[in-house]
């Protein structure tokens, strides 16, 4: 899956995936949890005969990322979501049609199931085929599996009212309160047109979320480049766009900076409004270095709004080797930061950072069965799907937590150890080797060891058995909101696999 050790401080909330580069977030919330999908950027993540590796090229962008939290600081991963065939790794693809698999846009909605008859939720996953065409997955679930529902693209440049769409791609969809829904793609600047490019369209989806609904529509965005957003906040509708990077849009408003517009209408016209957010390379807490195509996502969740977007702050931080091939492009990965919404409506987002704006949400339940993939900070591991054997597997991964080096580190911030009492740790791995697993309250230090579990060899990295451990600590001793760190301790480097562990 091309994963790379994590390298994430404590404190370090941004970014929110970093075992693997994800561009292109759309975040989506169902039933208190938030699921965020993402391009692959990881595609490239090759490494030449001098050990260094390839740089990004996006049209090895072949899988979605999906991880997901129900707290916005700890989040799980779940693999990748394998669209397009990679000949790279072999992995065979759901859309046999697609090349690629850029920009996803995510939603659920009640539909007729064809076959039953029945109303039924289902998800849906929209993504670019480069910026040819846009398609379609579906599944029962968030995660998965998805499937091709069409076999071929469902927007195409065919498609009425998408005449003039340089750049058939970049969808999102807003399913409005009445379950009617509206896709909003395209891009790109017709030369000689940076001020009015007219390459934004909006479509009414059909009730079965996979056809369009009548003409697309024309959306005269200022400036535009790429990136389609859109919320609905209150009885308004809000459209949000990167800008392009022409002098002209510079003068105006600014280069690939996040700008929005305003309706009464899902599908316009829309009214420029202003800027929602600079370019990441412009933020005080990153380094200049990570100008870049902007990409967003604003998600509205318990009357709050947060911005997820993508940068190379991440592949600079790491220093990761690289080839020096200029015309390849930098690895992004996402961020999430918050947006404030003001009395007139008006959108803005205050800082972009490493430490995250995003407070968490509820404490984290130590108490029932956890995916070692779950964590917020770590270094030395890394994910990967638990049955190696099986990875050509084109959905819904089982993903674990595995040890890069001979000893690594995960974090997950605010656990409640308040709520029972526990005597043991129980943990589920595999390994090739023995190996320590120590779990510590707010420290790496022999003091602050909470307990231990020790892992016999189990024959190889996928014949998983369950192994109990001790707690050191007394319990009562730590009825509060702690911050939990676990340590894999090993003497072979790759050897171990976790796949989840619980207090009890």
């Amino acid at each position: 899956m091309n994963s790379i050790a994590v390298k994430k401080e404590r404190g370090l909330n941004n970014p929110i995936i970093a075992q693997r580069f994800m561009a292109d977030p759309y975040a989506i919330e169902y039933e208190g949890t938030v699921y965020v999908y993402g391009s692959n950027d990881s595609g490239s993540l090759y490494k030449d005969e001098n050990g260094n590796y390839y740089r990004n090229s996006y049209s090895n962008i072949k899988s979605i990322n999906c991880i997901s939290s129900d707290d916005m600081v700890n989040w799980t991963d779940h693999g990748i979501i394998q669209v397009a065939s990679d000949d790279i790794s072999g992995r065979d693809g759901i859309a046999k049609w697609a090349s690629n698999s850029w920009a996803p846009a995510a939603c659920y909605n009640t539909v007729t199931n064809p076959e039953t008859g029945k109303e039924q939720l289902m998800f849906f996953l929209y993504f670019a085929n480069s910026a040819a065409n846009i398609g379609v997955l579906v599944s029962e679930s968030p995660v998965g599996p998805w499937r091709d529902p069409l076999g071929k693209p469902m927007i195409t440049r065919e498609t009425p009212g998408c005449d003039g769409v340089e750049w058939l791609f970049d969808p999102a969809v807003l399913v409005d309160d009445n379950g009617d829904a509206y896709i909003y793609f395209g891009g790109g600047v017709p030369e000689g047109k940076q001020r009015a490019p007219g390459t934004a369209r909006v479509a009414k989806l059909g009730k079965d979320m996979i056809s369009i609904d009548g003409e697309a529509v024309k959306i005269d965005a200022p400036y535009i480049f790429e990136d389609s957003g859109i919320n609905k906040i209150g009885d308004t509708y809000y459209y949000s766009y990167c800008t392009n990077w022409s002098k002209e849009a510079g003068d105006a408003m600014g280069i690939a900076q996040i700008s929005y517009m305003t309706s009464k209408n899902p599908m316009g016209p829309f009214e420029y409004k202003g800027e929602i957010m600079q370019n990441p390379g412009q933020s005080e807490y990153f380094s200049q270095k990570a100008w870049g195509n902007n990409h967003h996502c604003i998600l509205g969740f318990n009357g709050k709004y947060y911005m997820f977007y993508h940068t190379p702050q991440y592949e600079i931080d790491i220093d990761l080797k690289l080839e020096d091939v200029p015309d390849k492009c930098a690895y992004r990965t996402t961020y999430v930061d918050m947006v404030s919404v003001s009395a007139d409506g008006a959108l803005h987002v205050a800082k972009m950072t490493k430490n995250g704006t995003v407070a968490q949400l509820k404490d984290f339940n130590p108490f029932k069965e956890t995916k070692a993939a779950t964590f917020v900070w770590g270094e030395g591991v890394s994910t990967e799907p638990k049955n190696i054997a099986n990875e050509n597997r084109n959905t819904e991964m089982d993903m674990n937590l595995r040890l890069v080096d001979k000893q690594g580190w995960i974090g997950i911030s605010n656990v409640d150890f308040s709520t029972e009492s526990f005597k043991d740790i129980t943990l589920k791995a595999a390994s090739d080797t023995d190996c320590e697993v120590k779990f510590y309250i707010d420290e790496i230090c022999e003091e602050n060891i909470l307990g231990k579990v020790n892992i016999s060899k189990t024959g190889s990295t996928d014949n998983f058995s369950v192994f109990k451990g001790n707690i050191y600590m007394d319990c009562d001793d730590i009825k509060e909101v702690h911050d939990l760190f676990i340590t894999l301790d090993c003497d072979t480097c790759g050897s171990v696999m976790v796949d989840s562990w619980m207090l009890a």
